[in-house]
């Protein structure tokens, strides 16, 4: 038994941790479009050709990018990230939380789980908080540039991230290490330690598995957006998460009072453990 218990923070990031899609602080303005006639673009591609929204909009960006004359390397994705707008106290939460689990006896980890790009997020102010990034990605020719999807993230792929975190696998290809049994009692972090942070219903598959093995989820909902509390409202009626917050990451906030309780749990229940193999 580990000497203290690992608790794993997992959060989507569009409409979770930034009140707006990735994309749209920098790469849809730099093409020339609006957010708006971005996504109804992207749209009409998955309807048009019965596809994945989430292979749509990579590949509209790269199209309207080569249409542009922009190039698409890696260093110009973190490019788009940097000015990526957070939440409230997004910023210091990380260090907040990880003094909380210190105080506890519990080393607190943070994912990202996302059905946007891991170049734009790696490129973002608080990309260094995380312990691994799971999000979509490029394929890179010789010369750097993208040239195809070469992860795609939707909800259903989010939950095999689940359980790479819980046996410790930090590959996005593996699909062997992943599906092999484990041990309850091997695996890097049990699913009663994982608390999962999602804000739409991309994010409700996980969140369901989450909650039935055991694990904390919370809906986070924009506090000036009346439609988003009403749907993290919904889940909470139909038993998909355990908790609805604001979007909110202050030392005040009640995500935060949340968070000091599940993990204060999460102690007393691997001291409990402890116990019962005197």
């Amino acid at each position: 038994m580990r000497r203290k218990p690992i608790v794993a923070l997992i959060y989507d990031f569009d409409g979770t941790l930034s009140p707006g899609n990735m994309q749209e602080f920098g790469f849809i303005q730099a093409v020339g479009k609006t957010p708006a006639e971005f996504w109804t673009m992207s749209d009409s591609i998955a309807i048009g050709q019965d596809a994945s929204n989430v292979l749509a909009y990579m590949k509209l960006m790269f199209d309207e990018a080569r249409a542009k004359g922009i190039p698409l390397r890696k260093s110009d994705f973190m490019s788009f990230g940097k000015d990526i707008r957070l939440f409230d106290g997004v910023k210091e939460w990380f260090g907040l939380v990880n003094r909380y689990g210190e105080s506890r006896g519990v080393r607190v980890e943070h994912y990202i789980n996302s059905s946007g790009l891991k170049e734009i997020i790696e490129g973002c102010p608080i990309a260094g908080e995380f312990k691994h990034i799971f999000a979509g990605s490029f394929i890179y020719d010789g010369k750097g540039e993208a040239e195809w999807p070469g992860i795609a993230v939707d909800y259903t792929t989010k939950t095999q991230f689940l359980f790479k975190i819980s046996k410790g696998i930090f590959s996005s290809r593996d699909n062997k290490l992943v599906n092999s049994s484990m041990a309850d009692d091997k695996k890097r972090v049990p699913f009663p330690n994982m608390i999962y942070f999602g804000d739409g219903e991309t994010d409700v598959p996980c969140m369901k598995i989450v909650n039935m093995f055991g694990g904390h989820s919370v809906a986070v909902y924009d506090p000036q957006n009346e439609k988003k509390k009403r749907q993290a409202q919904k889940l909470k009626r139909q038993g998909r998460v355990n908790f609805i917050t604001p979007a909110e990451y202050t030392r005040s906030s009640l995500s935060y009072k949340v968070v000091c309780a599940i993990i204060d749990k999460i102690k007393a229940d691997w001291e409990l453990q402890k116990l019962s193999k005197v």
